[in-house]
């Protein structure tokens, strides 16, 4: 029976467009064939999406969490084979899966298993969680994520069921076989990756890859070989973009962190950056000067030896020093900044040993300040000026931290709406009365999605002014090149910094960014940083529906999903506020924050059933895990179960495919009406 029945005239008035989609489609047949298809394809399960933030350089747990998708495959494991698997069946099945070449070296290393009756039983056991995986994608989803090697018998074998007895026989003799050849262990692994890709269909990452851990280049790395994720830029991401971009006060604030966490590696092994020149003006500088306070934070059971931690004290203590010296250079050259209060340097009276901020002298730790002119405090030395340029031509050129940042500008965006999530990294800023804040960029003033709409186009100008000067990213404000930069290009850049510690920016929302106080004063009350009025009204079901609509969220179901700031659980605080409307999943990742928070964060995973809040312990390492089986220990809380399972049609890209399938359905009424041939 047709049921296309459209108005004529209408098809007619659309034939400009229909005309160009019959180019893809060439024939009624074509087309029909197309409209089945989707048609199908809607009343697919909803995938898997997994929500993860503030990873901060922690690779080995970012990545075992990717492998075990927040724990979601050993969930499916479970349900399918519970009846057949003990506890530690269940543990080393899980282990293979994640890390299926190193776990089967560790198992020849020891003789255990690895008999033909255990490859053919291990086989079986992942074709059915393969097979159970798949089944929410179409076979051509399925097909371009198989290994070219075994793209073919996977295919047979997820498609072809061993309860019907004509099957039995060729399943067995394609297991058999594979055996038989010594392709056995090349298989596993093959169908393990195939898992583990299957078991997520989008990875959403909410802020803040960089600092802080040991590891942020290999997340980088990770992430560019990923097939589909998105991130929205955390203040450590802005703060890289703004290094690459050539501004000199976001490379010292980088270069600080990874001094502050030891995290040299980093900075030499991962991108290439030269940190010669900054050892040796270190050493020179402060030769005589103990730089106790200076020492690096190491994760426990990290050990440097005593020269290597004075020289990192050192390192620190020089590159703290540069950034407050560049840092003012912004400040006063952006009165709009309103950031006077940052200017320190000029406070202190080296004759009392004092800094005076609010009319009150504060008494400082260390008045060793050999670089630091009482008349004129923030010069730069001739020293200081021919180190940053070294260092600016390091970040300037490395192809390394290009390649990632174009990763980052590529995947990534100030906010995200999603399937009725709202995503973004800290804060939409907002008045004390649950207003949104007046943010002035440029003498314009934004608020709300206008203001993150505004941030993200100044990052994106100002890391294409840079590549406009160089063809791997550049210093845009040596001297040598900042001249050829326009104003508004230089105030692009700037202002990457500004998002980076300014009391308006989104990405941050303190009163202050207390590097001084915390670095050089006795009293640590005056550098608390108070958040702003955006966490207070986070709490509020009222002020959190006013930010969704404000961003268009449609739907019943629908949430603000932030990072940025952990949870401290161990103090009764809730990931989950304003009645469940906003979710922090600051993911905990970064090892200081243990003690803090009492556990390693959160994850959030939504499937076709319903919205789970993971919450974690902190990962020991990835050789135990393969050799004793750990896993994160993990509890699940449930965020809200839907009455009915998900589909496709029910998504985002349900609604994008229910559009095509009416383009398609003109298509076919104007190829049978004749209107095209």
């Amino acid at each position: 029976m047709n049921t296309l029945n459209y108005d004529i005239d209408e098809i007619r008035s659309q034939m400009d467009y229909l005309q160009l989609l019959a180019r893809t489609y060439k024939t009624a047949a074509e087309t029909a064939t197309e409209i089945i298809n989707l048609e199908a394809i809607l009343n697919l399960p909803k995938g898997t999406e997994h929500f993860l933030a503030d990873i901060h350089g922690e690779h080995e747990a970012f990545v075992h969490v990717l492998r075990n998708a927040s724990g979601d495959i050993k969930r499916k494991i479970a349900d399918l084979l519970s009846d057949e698997l003990g506890q530690k069946e269940l543990r080393d099945l899980c282990t293979l899966i994640y890390y299926p070449k190193e776990k089967l070296r560790l198992m020849r290393e020891e003789s255990e298993g690895l008999t033909d009756e255990w490859y053919r039983r291990t086989m079986r056991r992942l074709v059915l969680i393969c097979r159970n995986i798949s089944s929410k994608y179409t076979r051509s989803k399925v097909r371009k994520v198989l290994p070219k090697e075994f793209s073919y018998i996977i295919q047979e074998l997820l498609h072809e069921s061993e309860g019907m007895t004509n099957k039995n026989r060729y399943v067995s003799s394609i297991i058999d076989t594979i055996i038989e050849i010594g392709e056995a262990e090349n298989f596993i692994a093959a169908i393990c990756s195939v898992i583990q890709h299957l078991a997520v269909d989008r990875l959403h990452i909410v802020g803040d890859v960089f600092d802080r851990g040991a590891g942020s280049h290999r997340v980088m790395d990770a992430l560019c070989e990923y097939q589909n994720f998105d991130i929205q830029f955390g203040n450590h991401d802005v703060l890289w973009i703004g290094a690459a971009s050539g501004n000199r006060a976001c490379m010292a604030n980088l270069l600080r962190i990874c001094m502050r966490y030891g995290n040299l590696g980093v900075l030499e092994d991962g991108y290439g950056i030269n940190l010669l020149p900054l050892a040796t003006f270190a050493m020179e500088v402060y030769s005589d000067d103990p730089c106790a306070d200076f020492g690096p934070r190491l994760d426990e059971g990290v050990t440097l030896s005593e020269k290597t931690r004075r020289l990192i004290a050192q390192m620190h203590k020089a590159v703290t020093v540069l950034q407050l010296k560049l840092e003012a250079d912004i400040i006063r050259r952006h009165p709009e900044y309103c950031m006077d209060d940052r200017l320190l340097l000029d406070k202190i009276d080296f004759k009392k040993g004092a800094c005076r901020i609010g009319g009150r002298n504060y008494a400082m730790t260390d008045m060793f300040l050999p670089t630091v002119s009482p008349d004129d405090p923030y010069r730069l030395s001739i020293e200081e000026e021919e180190l940053i340029e070294q260092l600016a031509h390091s970040f300037r050129t490395s192809e390394k931290l290009y390649k990632h940042i174009r990763t980052l500008l590529d995947n990534g965006s100030m906010y995200l709406v999603s399937n009725g999530n709202l995503m973004y990294h800290a804060s939409v800023p907002m008045n004390a009365d649950g207003t949104f804040r007046d943010v002035v960029i440029e003498g314009e003033l934004f608020h709300g999605r206008a203001l993150l709409d505004r941030v993200e186009k100044v990052i994106r100008d100002a890391y294409a002014a840079a590549s406009r000067l160089s063809g791997v990213g550049t210093s845009a404000q040596t001297p040598a090149l900042a001249s050829t930069l326009t104003e508004q290009e230089r105030n692009d850049v700037d202002y990457t910094w500004y998002l980076w510690c300014g009391k308006d920016s989104p990405l941050f929302d303190k009163d202050k960014m207390a590097t001084f106080e915390r670095t050089f004063l006795r009293n640590k009350a005056v550098a608390k940083e108070r958040k702003g009025d955006y966490y207070t009204f986070r709490n509020d079901p009222e002020a959190v529906d006013r930010i969704l609509n404000e961003f268009e969220v449609k739907g019943h179901h629908r949430h603000i999903i932030n990072g940025h700031t952990p949870v401290h659980t161990a103090k009764g605080e809730s990931p989950m506020k304003a009645g469940g409307k906003l979710l922090v999943i600051d993911g905990g990742f970064s090892k200081p924050y243990h003690r803090e928070t009492g556990i390693a964060g959160y994850t959030l995973v939504y499937h076709s059933r319903g919205m789970q809040l993971v919450e974690h312990q902190p990962f020991t390492s990835t050789e135990d895990a393969i050799r004793r089986g750990t896993d994160i220990r993990s509890t699940r809380h449930l965020v809200e179960m839907r009455s009915h399972r998900l589909l496709i049609r029910d998504t985002d890209k349900g609604r994008d495919i229910m559009q095509r399938i009416d383009h398609l359905r003109r298509l076919l009424f104007a190829y049978r009406e004749g209107l095209i041939r």
